[in-house]
Formats: C-alpha cells, sequence, structure tokens
C-alpha cells in the first residue's frame, strides 16, 4: 500500500504508547474490529518493536511505526513488520532511506519551508504536527490553500470532540489519535467504543 492508500482506509490512526500493560495481539484485534485498522505505534518505550511485531501477525492490522527518529529506528520499526514509517519532523536522510526501503512514509512538517522540503524530496502526504501547537485549523487551512498538492494526517492535541472538524478540510485524509487509547490503559471495551466512535466519522 501507498501512504496515501494507508491514509485513506480510515478516518482516525489510533497513536499507541505501549507500555506493556496491554497485550498487543488483543488490543490490535479490537481496534481493528471496531473498524480502526491503521496503527501507529510510537517507539516510545522499550515494548514498542515486540509490540508491532505481534500486532502484525493480526488479520486486517496495518501497524506501523511512529516517532522514527533516524535509519536506525526505521530498519529496526521494519524488520519489526512495521508497515509504514511516521516521524515527528522532516530530514533528507530518513526520507531517503525510506524511499529506499520502499516504505510508505509520513513525515512530520510544522511550517511551509517543511512542506517545501518535503516536495522536494517527492513527498507530498504530511503529518501536521503539533497540529494544535502549530496554529491548529487555522494554519493547515493557510497551508493547504498554497501547497495545492499536499494532503495532511493533524496529529497532537486532536480530540474526539474536534476530530469531526479537522476531517472536514479537503486537505485532510485522516487524523492521529492519541485518545482512542491511553497510555497504559487495558479497558479493551472502552477502547473498543471509543474506536467505533472514531470510525463513524468515514472513511475520506
Amino acid at each position: 500500500m501507498t501512504i496515501d492508500e494507508i491514509m485513506r482506509t480510515a478516518p482516525v490512526i489510533p497513536v499507541l504508547v505501549l507500555d506493556g500493560s496491554a497485550d498487543p495481539v488483543a488490543l490490535a484485534e479490537a481496534l481493528v474490529g471496531a473498524g480502526l485498522p491503521v496503527i501507529e505505534v510510537t517507539l516510545r518505550t522499550p515494548s514498542a518493536l515486540d509490540a508491532i511485531k505481534a500486532m502484525a501477525q493480526v488479520q486486517g492490522a496495518i501497524v506501523g511505526a511512529g516517532t522514527v527518529l533516524n535509519e536506525s529506528q526505521l530498519a529496526q520499526a521494519l524488520d519489526a513488520g512495521s508497515r509504514f514509517i511516521v516521524s515527528p519532523g522532516l530530514t533528507a536522510s530518513l526520507a531517503e532511506a525510506a524511499d529506499d526501503a520502499h516504505a510508505p512514509y509520513l513525515p512530520g512538517v510544522a511550517t511551509a519551508a517543511d512542506i517545501m522540503r518535503g516536495l522536494d524530496l517527492g513527498l507530498s502526504r504530511f503529518k501536521f504536527f503539533p497540529a494544535e501547537a502549530s496554529g491548529g485549523i487555522a494554519t493547515l487551512k493557510a497551508f493547504s490553500a498554497v501547497f495545492a498538492d499536499a494532503r495532511f494526517c493533524p496529529t497532537g492535541g486532536i480530540r474526539a470532540e474536534t476530530a469531526g472538524e479537522w476531517l472536514a478540510l479537503a486537505s485532510v485524509l485522516c487524523v492521529g489519535g492519541s485518545w482512542i487509547v491511553q497510555p497504559g490503559e487495558t479497558d479493551l471495551a472502552a477502547i473498543a467504543e471509543r474506536a467505533r466512535q472514531a470510525a463513524a466519522f468515514g472513511v475520506r
């Protein structure tokens, strides 16, 4: 799948920070069953790579690695079974490494210069991050007016109550949702309910 296809699969990508509290397989099954098959596991905890490896075996799950900062982490994430890569920022070295590995790549951008650098590298799909702290919807509207071919997955500070406003923008294909699974949460029923509500935003 291309990064565009992955972004269009579901309106919300759960952004997970896993500390080993929850069974990753059961968690992935709950998210996929509720209609959110695209899952980003951030490389912020020691258990992240093992969780990716386990979740990647779940039927229907499209598991990627987030908070990828360099080529070494990119290689580790791909070895663990990641099907896409997300980074908080954009560097030429990481973008080129992802391209060499044929890995769908979603780099973070927060400024016009970031987007221009990405376009120069042949990229047009970006994570707008941190979305709320970088000016929110008003800023993304301004970017979208200038960069007509760019499409975004806003992440950072987005809540269930505001996700619909972001998804209403033509330049937004999906949003990243850390509210779906709270750090350390193990209540799969509650997680599945939030995931179902998020999936109801509809595929764009």
